[in-house]
């Protein structure tokens, strides 16, 4: 499964937004939170990449956000993100990771 993933500078370290690319322009929510995958934020198709490349760049990364089976689960097995801490959004797996 390939990622769609932006890496922006800004005045406080590298932001990293990744999701699967198979969810694009989706909208998920658990009755509490909400979140709409879209491509202004997480990449056009040209943006889309392997989830080996999510990993380096999260190595980059001050603060990440993360949205879908494949982007989570890597950021997991990597060790940036622990499970515990993934929200479920109507099935579709979100994690913030952030480096002090």
């Amino acid at each position: 499964m390939s990622v769609r993933l932006t890496e922006r500078r800004t005045d406080r370290g590298v932001l990293v937004a990744a999701a699967d690319s198979d969810i694009v322009g989706d909208t998920y929510d658990n009755g509490t939170v909400s979140i709409t995958v879209e491509a202004d934020f997480y990449g056009d198709a040209e943006a889309e990449t392997d989830p080996d490349a999510l990993v380096e760049s999260l190595g980059r990364a001050t603060v990440a956000n993360l949205v879908g089976d494949t982007a989570v689960a890597a950021a997991i097995e990597a060790g940036y993100v622990e499970e515990a801490n993934v929200l479920d959004l109507g099935g579709v797996p979100h994690a913030q990771y952030m480096r002090l």
